[in-house]
């Protein structure tokens, strides 16, 4: 189904809400289709389209621990 897809983020899992093709990543706004969707945050509720973007988006509250 094309268009932007609607997901809840779960621990190692997700679901899809609403059907769609993709999700964007909530750093870089590209595109990421679902059956490449690796990185979220559960707490945050958002994707992320590398483990670049997550250290991006999460580096700082890394580096505080």
């Amino acid at each position: 189904m094309p268009g932007e897809a609607e997901v809840k983020y779960l621990d190692g899992d997700f679901r899809v809400v609403r059907p769609g093709a993709f999700v964007r990543c909530a750093v870089t706004g590209v595109p990421i289709p679902l059956e490449e969707l690796r990185y979220w945050s559960v707490d945050l509720q958002e994707a992320y389209a590398s483990p670049e973007a997550v250290l991006q988006r999460h580096g700082g509250a890394y580096a505080r621990k």
